[in-house]
């Protein structure tokens, strides 16, 4: 591993490594249709998303319990994940294909990624002390780039297997992993804290300016995923198509690809205006697409791509701008655990909304109840305000 490395240099081979990972997190979700044909079990998609998160949840809290990204290396700790991540991905091709063995490859993968995302965003504040917001734009983005890159795959060609994509994406992932592993030392202003405390996680929940940060984070949490999940659906629903074929493919990767994008702006932004107006923003403004879907199901079919495009541009750019303020929030020894407890807590909050929302599918169409996604904003506002007034940083 080299011994110095600039922070501009790891930042964007952490970027690189980041997408290349995180391309692991749909792939499930591409491969459900067949799932669902060769199992002959309906609600794959769902089934799928379900475990993946499940396993990041399940992952993000050991590793916090353990404060494992600030007790070890981060960037072994990636490594290590990456490669495991991958190898859980790869090996749902080749072993006989059963319900239980793809949900148990998926919660593996979902478990692994925990050493990914987070550990990614730890590794990019110990580079930057100032400019974080942007830094986390670009990490964010990356994660959202490599979220829709499953889909771009599919979008394509129908001829392409779901092993090959699953293939592609445990390839991506091992190299991204390397890239970390082999490239990218600890950051200058890491502080190892090897002690483990029990006390801490209590210690950390006590503290105002990190539950205002939290909450608003929970509220686009609540909203972020499900709109994904359910987004080849909706789509579906507005177009009165009849099957996801490779159009919607395409019209899903761009929409989720668009929020990559505003990541990367809005940390730009965020360095001019503060993160927290970038956040506040963003989650106000997916909230209002919610509320517009609620009172104009019928969208006219000029309207709907650029309606969901805006919608995902902004469903998202708030997620690295609450990072940032979670990492502000805490000493530079105890970020890497905040940032996973955190994660942790709000993934938890997206099974529960996707389960919602697939009980609804029963008897709504997308359109009819996706809108309601706008309790989450909502309420993240009222919290973060909540907490973060009179709060002394």
């Amino acid at each position: 591993m080299p011994q110095n490395v600039s922070s501009r240099s790891a930042l964007i081979l952490i970027v690189i490594a980041q997408f290349l990972g995180t391309s692991l997190w749909f792939a499930g979700n591409v491969a459900a249709p067949e799932f669902e044909k060769g199992l002959a079990s309906p609600g794959m998609t769902t089934w799928v998303t379900t475990a993946v998160q499940l396993g990041f949840i399940v992952g993000t809290f050991l590793y916090a319990l353990g404060a494992i990204s600030d007790r070890y290396s981060p960037s072994k700790v990636f490594f290590l994940s990456a490669v495991l991540a991958s190898l859980s991905n790869f090996l749902l091709t080749v072993i006989p294909l059963s319900f239980d063995s793809v949900l148990g490859f998926r919660f593996l993968v979902g478990f692994f990624l925990a050493g990914i995302y987070p550990v990614g965003m730890k590794i990019a504040s110990d580079y930057f002390e100032k400019g974080l917001g942007s830094a986390l734009g670009f990490l964010v983005g990356a994660l959202v780039f490599g979220t829709a890159f499953p889909f771009l795959l599919k979008a394509t060609g129908s001829e392409i297997s779901w092993k090959a994509i699953l293939w592609t994406t445990s390839g991506l992932a091992l190299a991204g992993g390397a890239l970390v592993g082999f490239l990218v030392p600890n950051g200058p202003n890491r502080k190892p804290n090897p002690v483990f405390d029990l006390k801490l996680l209590p210690n950390l929940a006590s503290n105002r300016a990190l539950r205002g940060a939290a909450s608003g984070y929970f509220g686009h949490m609540w909203e972020l995923y499900t709109f994904w999940a359910f987004l080849p659906f909706l789509i579906q629903g507005l177009k009165k198509g009849s099957e996801i074929g490779t159009e919607n493919s395409l019209w899903t990767f761009l929409i989720i690809a668009a929020g990559g994008v505003s990541c990367v702006l809005g940390g730009l932004i965020s360095g001019k205006i503060g993160s927290e107006k970038v956040a506040l923003f963003s989650l106000a403004g997916s909230g209002i697409c919610g509320a517009l879907l609620i009172l104009f199901p019928e969208i006219p079919s000029g309207l709907i791509f650029p309606f969901l495009l805006i919608w995902g541009i902004l469903v998202v750019s708030d997620s690295p701008q609450f990072s940032t303020l979670v990492a502000q929030s805490v000493s530079p020894e105890h970020r890497g655990t905040a940032l996973t407890i955190v994660n942790c807590i709000g993934f938890g909050l997206t099974i529960l909304s996707i389960q919602a929302n697939q009980y609804l599918s029963a008897y709504f169409s997308p359109q009819e109840f996706l809108g309601w996604l706008v309790i989450g904003p909502i309420l993240g506002l009222m919290a973060f305000r909540y907490f973060r007034v009179n709060t002394k940083d």
